[in-house]
């Protein structure tokens, strides 16, 4: 490579300038504050570790987005983590080892082997939090109202949360006893709602022998539940007779909903009882936040119980994040950095004190190396708009 292309990077890979940097880091500030203040502890698992760690409990989609190399020490293959929910799955199960509700936060650096949708970062800043130990629907309906008010604070304007469930899928599969390989397909086919494609494959799945044609009848009626509160009634009646493991999930789903309407009575609710996001790995309820601005969710989460398993500790599990670069792209807040002062470059006690009360109070201060007098641009490239004068012995702030 040429010196004249040595500032090149690889598509979807972004240097973050000072006006990005100051905006991302603000947010991301602010978004630990909240984590903190409901209760949430900051971890900050390794970049990268063993494979076989990171790739716990995931889906074939994060393998394909997870870079390997082999480790020089051991000969076993590392992975440059792609998520950071199974590093904090594992600190909750080997690390920390609490008996009771145990609630995790990070806002750090993933990589991507390929970008997740157009224009998006292989290098994103995920933000999230996990909540461990508790298996009831207070902890998803604290996590989705958690979820919504990081959002309020990046301020993208107007959101709608969608919840489904994957258990009532998973269930309905399972009954109507399907090969692995219809159901990968027939998985394939709903996440791009082919209706018609979805009809043709539980039709002709339905005549086999030994598939029950029942459940797949439910599954033709259930990917095309979707839309707002009505959903769930009509739902209600359409699984009136359905095993009791897709009523009680559906019911699971029901009081959620219901819960967050309670603490968010504004909230734009929305339903999809066919979202199987993070299938391989999620077990129950999944959720998502999407902004008109935007052609994906700007936040997602769900319910994952169990994945501590291979630490070493099964534990309830659920938790959310989101991209804190999608997050300053869509923020309606400016976050301008406040003017400094200028200073001299010269060698005197009472300046120098009192360059560090004017930093200690939360000013800029900027001394001009140079020892010349700056140009307007010069001085407008430093940001600041008043300099400190000596005048009758004494240093002050005046107006540049």
């Amino acid at each position: 490579m040429t010196s004249a292309k040595r500032w090149i990077l690889p598509d979807g890979v972004e240097e973050i300038l000072p006006d990005e940097a100051r905006k991302l880091e603000s947010l991301r500030r602010e978004i630990l504050d909240l984590y903190q203040c409901w209760g949430y502890e900051l971890v900050i698992p390794p970049l990268i570790e063993f494979l076989d760690s990171l790739l716990v409990g995931s889906s074939h989609d994060l393998d394909l987005h997870t870079f390997k190399i082999t480790d020089q020490l051991s000969g076993r293959m590392m992975g440059i983590r792609a998520d950071i929910t199974p590093q904090a799955a594992r600190i909750d199960a080997h690390c920390l080892n609490r008996e009771g509700v145990v609630r995790l936060c990070y806002a750090d650096n993933v990589l991507h082997t390929r970008p997740r949708g157009l224009m998006t970062s292989r290098v994103p800043i995920r933000v999230g939090a996990e909540l461990y130990g508790e298996a009831g629907v207070a902890s998803d309906i604290e996590l989705i109202c958690l979820m919504v008010e990081m959002l309020q604070i990046a301020d993208i304007g107007e959101l709608f949360l969608v919840l489904g469930h994957v258990g009532i899928f998973r269930t309905l599969v399972q009954e109507a006893s399907l090969d692995e390989n219809t159901e990968r397909i027939l998985f394939e086919a709903v996440q791009r709602k082919a209706y018609a494609e979805i009809d043709e494959i539980l039709d002709a799945s339905g005549g086999k022998s030994g598939v029950n044609k029942g459940p797949c009848e439910l599954l033709q009626k259930l990917v095309r539940l979707s839309g707002d509160q009505s959903v769930l009634e009509e739902a209600g009646k359409v699984f009136k007779k359905a095993p009791a493991n897709v009523k009680a999930a559906l019911q699971e789903l029901v009081d959620i909903a219901d819960g967050v309407r309670e603490r968010l009575p504004t909230a734009e609710l929305c339903f999809d009882l066919c979202e199987l996001r993070g299938y391989a790995y999620h077990t129950g309820i999944v959720f998502g936040a999407y902004s008109p601005n935007y052609g994906r969710p700007v936040a997602k989460g769900g319910r994952y119980d169990s994945i501590g398993e291979v630490f070493g500790r099964s534990r309830p599990a659920s938790g959310f994040d989101s991209d804190l670069k999608t997050l300053a792209k869509l923020t309606n807040r400016q976050f301008r950095q406040q003017p400094g002062i200028l200073t001299p470059n010269v060698v005197d006690e009472e300046l120098q004190v009192m360059e560090k009360e004017l930093r200690a109070s939360g000013e800029t201060v900027v001394r001009n190396l140079t020892g010349k007098q700056l140009k307007a641009a010069e001085i407008a490239e430093l940001n600041c708009d008043r300099e400190l004068v000596s005048a009758d012995g004494t240093w002050k702030v005046v107006k540049l």
